[in-house]
């Protein structure tokens, strides 16, 4: 993952570097056709997604990959896998507190930044099941057949970037490398089963770097319904906003990846969201119609620290009640006025002020308003040419709703709202797909 905004590599991690010419490369086309729509679209359906970074760094404590040689020296943090021994490890466990959580598919660090392998690569032996690892157990493999016995979509996490192998952005050498990175792809890619998302981690990386085209086009034979997102220098399917929610966009898929907490891996005095932002981070991506990545770093034993569970399972609880209004919806059309998105170098997901109360999500005939702040005692909505023929509040009370030629008004008693969300549902007298999406001034 990102720190902050940098995409430059720390100095330990630097090597000199010659950009390989396009004309170097194999002949590809530069065209990538996408993901099919249907599986494109079934994946904006899940709605919200586990990420979990873990790996022999969790010994220590610190960053994934990057407290390497910086926290951690160099020649310490390369060898933590000779003494990663998750002994309570349960993939199983993992998979149930995911769909407790509401979350509807699992992403994994199969090889982060430090180009540790979570998994049996034939490619290299810095992996978990060297010879040198106590543990030994393809991690995932383990995950993937967990996520496919609890009926959850697989994903995969790759790092293009690799600090740890001697050819990376070593000159020449760096075609060696494109070659090491297109086997691995090649081994998650056939070996594990059905996998529906891809998120890569470049760095900035260039698609010459990768020689990306021709890598995402063996990805799509081998998986045709992968789902890939935007990291390896081509746009691919979706873009990923990183610690930040995006502002309405309906035209391109889209997801945020945050953290539960403060760290990516696991920190033992890791700080917890509150459970307030953590609901509202989920909302505000299904109104602006993105998707939800949200991490979680287990401990060293193979245990998810108890009070991020307890977080993602009060997550599950609301989902519960009102995942309605969340699943299988598309942002929009009501976009409120003075919508922000956030930069990256703040903590905690804010929300807009001004004229701003939030946004709405559709599925077949209702509109759901999410109202996550009040300006003003009414929400002022435009006119639309659907009829609303009846309302109800899914969050508990009542609402009065004031439809007329010049637009609508909404109103829930203080009382009667909610202190995160107050859902305000509108059953149209057709399909709200056909009601214009269109930006206040």
């Amino acid at each position: 993952m990102r720190r902050a905004a940098e995409y430059t590599l720390p100095a330990m991690h630097r090597r000199t570097f010659c950009r390989l010419p396009l004309a170097a490369l194999p002949a590809w086309s530069q065209d990538d056709t996408g993901a099919p729509a249907a599986a494109a679209e079934r994946w904006k359906d899940l709605r919200f997604g586990m990420f979990i970074q873990w790996g022999p760094v969790s010994v220590v404590g610190t960053e994934i990959s990057w407290s390497r040689a910086g926290n951690v020296p160099v020649e310490i943090y390369d060898n933590l896998y000779r003494i990663f021994k998750p002994v309570k490890f349960n993939p199983d466990e993992w998979v149930q507190l995911a769909k407790d959580a509401g979350m509807q598919y699992l992403v994994f660090t199969c090889k982060h930044h430090d180009g540790f392998c979570n998994f049996d690569s034939k490619l290299t032996d810095y992996k978990i099941t060297s010879s040198r690892s106590p543990y030994g157990k393809d991690i995932v493999g383990q995950i993937a057949d967990a996520c496919h016995r609890g009926g959850i979509d697989w994903g995969v996490y790759y790092s293009q970037p690799d600090w740890h192998h001697p050819d990376y952005r070593n000159g020449a050498a760096h075609a060696r490398y494109i070659e090491y990175l297109h086997g691995q792809v090649r081994e998650l890619a056939t070996n594990y089963g059905k996998t529906g998302m891809w998120f890569f981690d470049g760095l900035g990386g260039t698609a010459a770097d990768w020689d990306a085209p021709r890598l995402i086009r063996t990805m799509r034979q081998l998986q045709p319904g992968l789902v890939i997102n935007d990291r390896a220098g081509i746009p691919a399917d979706y873009d990923t906003p990183e610690q930040e929610i995006g502002t309405f966009q309906n035209k391109r898929a889209w997801e945020t990846c945050a953290t539960v907490g403060q760290q990516w891996a696991y920190s033992p005095d890791d700080v917890l969201r509150p459970i307030e932002e953590c609901l509202r981070g989920l909302v505000c991506c299904a109104i602006g119609d993105g998707n939800l990545l949200f991490n979680v770093g287990p401990r060293p034993d193979g245990l998810i620290e108890e009070s991020h569970a307890a977080r993602l399972r009060e997550m599950g609880e609301f989902l519960k009640k009102y995942g309605e209004s969340i699943y299988a919806t598309r942002g929009g059309p009501f976009i409120a006025p003075d919508e922000k998105k956030r930069p990256v170098s703040e903590e905690h997901f804010a929300l807009a002020e001004g004229r701003w109360w939030g946004g709405s999500t559709y599925k077949g005939d209702p509109i759901y308003l999410h109202i996550l702040r009040w300006p003003a005692e009414t929400v002022a909505l435009p006119a639309i040419t659907r009829r609303i023929v009846r309302h109800s509040v899914l969050t508990g009370g009542g609402a009065a709703v004031k439809q007329c030629a010049t637009g609508i008004a909404v109103s829930v008693p203080a009382a009667h709202r909610h202190a995160v969300d107050t859902i305000v549902k509108l059953q149209l007298d057709g399909p709200a797909a056909g009601v214009p999406t269109t930006r206040p001034g």
